[in-house]
C-alpha cells in the first residue's frame, strides 16, 4: 500500500508543480491584432492581450504575440528591438546591455513560428510556444520594449492602432 501511494504521488508531481504557475495569458483578454510589413513584405502578425481595456496607453499586465511569416535570426530580432527602443531610451549603455540580454533569449524564427512577450510589473517574460525561454526582470526594460508597438511614437502607427482597436 505504501509503495502504491508513493507511486501515485510521484506520477502526480508534474501536475502539482504546474498547477502553481498560471498560463502566460491568464486573466488577459484579446484586444486587437494587425500585421507588420517591411518593404511590402509581411514580416509578422501581432496580437495584443491586456487586462484593462479602459486606458489609451496600456501597461502591465499584457501580452503580445508575434506570428512570424519570415525567417529571422534571434540576433536580428534583438538588434531591431534595440533600434526601435532608442525612440524611448537615451542611455546607450543600458540599450547595449538589454540588447545582449535579448540576443541570449530570442531564438531564430521561421515562417509559422511565434513568440509571446508578457509584460508584468517586474519585467518582461518571453515564451516560444508554451515554454518560457527567458525573462528580463527590469520594469524599465519592459516599458521600453512594449513601447515599440504601443507608444504613440511607434514607427508602426497603423499596427499600433490595430492592436489598440478595442479602446
Amino acid at each position: 500500500m505504501h509503495r502504491r501511494s508513493l507511486l501515485l504521488a510521484l506520477l502526480g508531481w508534474p501536475l502539482l508543480a504546474r498547477a502553481g504557475s498560471a498560463p502566460p495569458l491568464y486573466g488577459l483578454r484579446r484586444r486587437g491584432s494587425g500585421s507588420f510589413r517591411r518593404f511590402g513584405f509581411l514580416v509578422y502578425e501581432a496580437t495584443l492581450w491586456s487586462g484593462d481595456e479602459s486606458t489609451k496607453q496600456p501597461g502591465p499586465p499584457l501580452a503580445l504575440r508575434l506570428d512570424y511569416r519570415r525567417s529571422i535570426s534571434g540576433r536580428d530580432i534583438a538588434e531591431a528591438s534595440v533600434r526601435e527602443m532608442t525612440r524611448f531610451v537615451a542611455d546607450a549603455a543600458r540599450l547595449d546591455a538589454w540588447g545582449d540580454q535579448m540576443a541570449r533569449i530570442f531564438p531564430d524564427v521561421r515562417d509559422g513560428d511565434h513568440l509571446l512577450g508578457v509584460w508584468r510589473p517586474d519585467g518582461a517574460y518571453f515564451y516560444q510556444g508554451d515554454r518560457l525561454i527567458g525573462s528580463i526582470r527590469d520594469a524599465e526594460f519592459a516599458r521600453a520594449f512594449f513601447a515599440i508597438w504601443l507608444d504613440p511614437r511607434s514607427s508602426a502607427p497603423g499596427l499600433r492602432a490595430a492592436l489598440l482597436e478595442a479602446v
